[in-house]
């Protein structure tokens, strides 16, 4: 990032995901972040917003959770069309754990342009 990021930006980056106080992840961070959560016997899902409403409680998701999906390439692929089809939409990966019944994992995979 060039410019020095204002405190309101860095508060809305960082309440969105796990990891919203580094730089964004490269392509083989995702994909080893996917791998761990497939290797915890957590479920990925993914879910998209708006910007404006991205610091909501509730994001919409993208099909149904991943449910039995062990392969990282598959989740990639997901992205990759709910990019295409929300391109101004933040996406975000989500870990459900079954046994907690929680989220045991997020974070932002996609950001649009500009934010």
């Amino acid at each position: 990032m060039s410019k020095m990021m204002q405190y309101d930006d860095y508060q809305t980056k960082s309440t969105l995901e796990t990891f919203g106080f580094l730089p964004e992840l490269t392509s083989d961070e995702i994909y080893d972040q996917i791998v761990y959560i497939i290797n915890q016997g957590w479920t990925p899902a993914l879910e998209h917003e708006q910007p404006s409403m991205a610091t909501d409680y509730y994001w919409g998701m993208w099909k149904l959770p991943f449910f039995g999906m062990r392969d990282p390439n598959e989740v990639l692929a997901e992205i990759d069309e709910c990019r295409s089809m929300y391109p101004n939409h933040i996406i975000r990966i989500v870990g459900y754990d079954n046994y907690t019944q929680c989220q045991g994992h997020n974070f932002v995979v996609y950001r649009p342009r500009g934010m």
